[in-house]
């Protein structure tokens, strides 16, 4: 699992590759933790490189969503693979971080 932060427009893009089960979510927390204070306000953590996710991928999502909020920044789910996008809507994960489209 690699991460890789960009720009478009409005938003700081995380893009998110490979699979974010419990194999790399501490090596990938540690690694989008360094990250974050490099951001905008506006936060999109993109799926679209996400092959598979688990219980601990919501884990981790939820951590950063902690810290993120605690600095004042909006936080987004964008691009989801039909699977994930399941795990996200049933653990309620779409209450808190907005599914959009960028």
């Amino acid at each position: 699992m690699q991460s890789i932060i960009s720009s478009k427009g409005i938003y700081t893009v995380i893009t998110l590759r490979g699979e974010l089960d419990e194999s790399c979510a501490s090596a990938l927390r540690t690694q989008l933790d360094a990250q974050l204070s490099h951001t905008g306000n506006n936060v999109v953590f993109d799926f679209q490189d996400v092959s598979f996710m688990d219980s601990t991928g919501i884990g981790m999502l939820l951590g950063r969503y902690k810290k993120l909020k605690a600095m004042g920044k909006n936080i987004y789910i964008a691009n989801p693979h039909s699977h994930i996008d399941r795990i996200m809507s049933m653990s309620g994960m779409y209450t808190i971080m907005k599914k959009i489209a960028i």
